[in-house]
C-alpha cells in the first residue's frame, strides 16, 4: 500500500508541475459552465438534470486527454524501465497511476460547486438527486479512466492512446443508446443496454441508487486495470 501511495503522490503532484493542468482545469470549468447556463436558460428551471446530461459526453473528450500521458510520458522522459525495475509490482504502478488520475477527477469536479449552489440560491432542488449525480459523475469517470490508462499503455504515442481510449468510451457508451439498440435484434437488447456506461448513469442522474449499477462501474474499473496490469507485464518495454 506504501508503494501505490508514493506512486500516486508523485503522478499527482506531475499533473501540477507544469500550466498544463491549470489551463485544462480552466477549460474544464469554462465549458461546463458556459453548457449548464445556456440549458438553464433555455429549461428555465433551477435544477441540474442538464449538467448531469452532458457530463458523460464531456468525460468522453476529458479523461482520454487526463491519462494519454501515463504510460507514453514515462517513455518519453526515460523514466519507465526505471520506475519498472524498482522493488514493486506492476498492479501498484498501475493502481498508483489510477489513484493520482482519480483525485485530479475529483478535484475538477469539486470546482464545479458553484453550480449546485447557484441552484439552491435559485430554487429548492433535490439535493439528493444531486448528490446522486455527483456520485454518478465519479464512477462514471473512475471507468473512463481505467479504460483510458489501458489504452495508454497500448500505445507509446499519446495522440494515439487518446484517440483509442475515446473510441473504446464512445463504443462502451453508445452500446446501451436507443439509436444502437433498435439496430440490434430484440432477444440481444437487455444485454447491450445493461453494458451501456451511459445507462447506468441515467438513473444516478435522476437520484436513484441502484447496487447493479454500483457493480456494473466496479466492474468495469476492476476489468480494465486488470488489462492494464497484464498489458505492462506482458509488454516488452525496452
Amino acid at each position: 500500500m506504501k508503494n501505490i501511495i508514493t506512486i500516486a503522490r508523485k503522478e499527482f503532484r506531475t499533473y501540477f508541475e507544469s500550466p498544463i493542468a491549470y489551463i485544462f482545469i480552466t477549460a474544464f470549468l469554462l465549458l461546463v459552465n458556459f453548457l449548464y447556463l445556456w440549458t438553464f436558460f433555455l429549461v428555465g428551471q433551477a435544477d441540474m438534470r442538464s449538467f448531469f446530461g452532458f457530463m458523460p459526453f464531456v468525460f468522453l473528450f476529458l479523461v482520454p486527454s487526463i491519462t494519454m500521458r501515463l504510460w507514453a510520458e514515462e517513455r518519453k522522459m526515460g523514466t519507465l524501465e526505471v520506475l519498472l525495475t524498482l522493488p514493486v509490482q506492476e498492479k501498484e504502478v498501475v493502481l498508483g497511476k489510477f489513484i493520482a488520475s482519480f483525485v485530479f477527477l475529483l478535484v475538477m469536479l469539486a470546482l464545479t460547486f458553484n453550480i449546485p449552489l447557484l441552484v439552491g440560491f435559485l430554487g429548492d432542488p433535490d439535493w439528493g438527486m444531486i448528490i446522486c449525480g455527483y456520485l454518478g459523475c465519479l464512477l462514471m469517470g473512475a471507468s473512463y479512466l481505467a479504460i483510458g490508462l489501458f489504452a495508454s499503455a497500448l500505445s507509446d504515442n499519446q495522440i494515439v492512446a487518446f484517440i483509442l481510449a475515446i473510441a473504446i468510451c464512445t463504443a462502451m457508451l453508445i452500446v446501451g443508446e436507443w439509436f444502437f439498440l433498435i439496430l440490434v435484434p430484440d432477444v440481444f437488447v437487455p444485454f447491450f443496454n445493461y453494458l451501456g456506461l451511459g445507462t447506468h448513469f441515467e438513473s444516478m442522474g435522476r437520484g436513484v441508487i441502484d447496487t447493479r449499477d454500483l457493480l456494473y462501474y466496479i466492474s468495469v474499473i476492476g476489468v480494465f486495470l486488470y488489462l492494464n496490469v497484464y498489458t505492462v507485464e506482458n509488454r516488452n518495454w525496452v
